[in-house]
């Protein structure tokens, strides 16, 4: 348990009460925060769409509808990533959809 806890701060390192409470704690924390992750995360793909759409005159809903009537297969993590790294193409995909 003691190994588990090294490089925590003061007690909770190494007293084994504190460290044993510590180290559950830090589960549970562990279990929420996995599911956390992906609402964050699908927020932020969200938000960079709707930046990059609105540079051409739509919004994220308009966008997200119209790619999805044009049956275009990418998902938020894709379209977010090309929206920052590669506006070329998140353009040409914005035509596609207009």
């Amino acid at each position: 348990m003691l190994k588990l806890t090294k490089g925590n701060f003061l007690a909770r390192a190494n007293v084994w009460t504190v460290a044993k409470g510590t180290y559950e704690k830090g589960l549970t924390y562990a279990y929420r925060d996995r599911k956390t992750k992906k609402r964050v995360f699908r927020s932020l793909w969200i938000q960079r769409i709707n930046a990059a759409c609105r540079q051409y005159g739509l919004t994220y809903s308009e966008f997200m509808g119209k790619a999805n009537a044009a049956h275009i297969g990418l998902n938020r993590k894709a379209l977010a990533d090309l929206a920052m790294n590669n506006p070329q193409a998140f353009e040409a995909v914005v035509k596609t959809v207009k």
